[in-house]
């Protein structure tokens, strides 16, 4: 059976990370997103990529996917839920569609994923599922309502799924992302900032691999994920 990975939210940071350290793994990675013109140019550069437009605040396009890529590649055994993101207010300050927009990409999004996807898990003896995630899901500032209670929920999501999901020998991981991952724009906003300032997206997904080849009998849960500077 062909080795098929999912990624859902792939950017230039540690999405583009995670699709080529599976495909240099020998995996048919499915790359979801809802901008198809990067995917696009992307496959064209990474042997055993494929793009598929997805937006995983709509759920009702999650089962007409993974329809698509179990058709086209065969059935999931890695999906990577990486898609996420949020608004980074007060709850005075943050509006209520500012709120359910946080909670829809880290929570709605991430049910919806799993729901579509779940059969094709399930079609092999081991499988995984790991969601990226972040400190906020941990400890909610005073800036931070809706991303940090969008995130914190998509924890408890995740945490329910690896208890469901664990009898099964489907692997469920949360990761935490403690730090500013390296890219343009955070290399552009924080341009004084030096290189071990930042989280490298090719460690991440080298420490996001590793979970998927756990032993079940001394599996990670929770990884947390910074660099040594990182106040934590």
């Amino acid at each position: 059976m062909n080795k098929v990975c999912a990624i859902v939210g792939v950017g230039p940071g540690n999405g583009l990370a995670l699709v080529r350290r599976f495909a240099r793994e020998g995996y048919r990675v499915a790359m979801l997103s809802r901008d198809i013109d990067k995917l696009k140019r992307w496959e064209q550069e990474i042997p055993g990529s494929h793009a598929y437009r997805y937006d995983a605040t709509e759920g009702e396009q999650a089962r007409e996917v993974f329809t698509r890529i179990r058709a086209e590649l065969g059935p999931v055994s890695v999906l990577l839920y990486n898609a996420g993101g949020g608004i980074f207010k007060s709850a005075e300050q943050a509006t209520l569609q500012e709120f359910e927009d946080s909670w829809r990409v880290n929570c709605y999004g991430l049910l919806a994923t799993v729901q579509a996807a779940l059969g094709q898990l399930r079609e092999h003896h081991r499988a995984s599922l790991v969601v990226t995630g972040a400190s906020a899901a941990l400890r909610g500032r005073a800036a931070t309502a809706p991303f940090a209670s969008a995130k914190a929920g998509q924890r408890s999501l995740a945490q329910s799924l690896a208890r469901q999901l664990g009898p099964e020998n489907i692997h469920v991981a949360y990761v935490v992302i403690d730090g500013v991952v390296d890219l343009p724009r955070t290399r552009e906003a924080m341009p004084d900032k030096p290189d071990d300032f930042f989280l490298n997206p090719d460690a991440v997904a080298d420490s996001v691999w590793f979970l998927t080849r756990q032993e079940h009998s001394a599996w990670t849960f929770e990884l947390d994920l910074r660099p040594f500077g990182e106040s934590w």
